[in-house]
């Protein structure tokens, strides 16, 4: 049984979790930056991480995460996340977990991708934008 603290703010419990990470954050529509890093913990609810700087809160973000199974005790899997970020202090930050999803990894990892503008991310952001104005919309009559 996993134990929390009386402090504890989180609705969903977090497993610690030590994996390669590279991330991609978006901000007006455009990714604005990327680059890689290490979790420090995993639960459905949410993602702490840590890279070189401190990010901007708010913004939305995709994780993609070397995950620690082979898919057929052969092949390299990924869990991709999006969500947004929630807090960042220092080197260490935190987002939600609004979706996800795991994909096969390529044998050898490429480095990190230019910024690209067809992502899902956006598509993602795109979606979740929406969603709050009908949201917004639908409260206000």
């Amino acid at each position: 049984m996993l134990h929390r603290e009386n402090n504890e703010r989180r609705a969903k419990a977090r497993f610690p979790m030590d994996r390669e990470l590279r991330y991609r954050l978006l901000e007006d529509d455009r990714i604005v930056e990327s680059g890689m890093g290490q979790t420090l913990n995993v639960g459905s609810g949410g993602v702490a991480f840590v890279i070189d700087h401190e990010l901007r809160a708010g913004a939305f973000v995709e994780l993609s995460i070397s995950w620690p199974v082979l898919l057929d005790e052969t092949c390299k899997m990924r869990l991709i996340v999006f969500g947004r970020l929630l807090r960042s202090t220092g080197r260490k930050s935190v987002c939600t977990v609004d979706k996800y999803e795991f994909r096969t990894q390529a044998r050898v990892l490429a480095p990190a991708a230019p910024v690209r503008t067809d992502s899902t991310l956006l598509r993602w952001a795109e979606g979740m934008r929406k969603e709050s104005v009908r949201a917004l919309n639908g409260c206000a009559g």
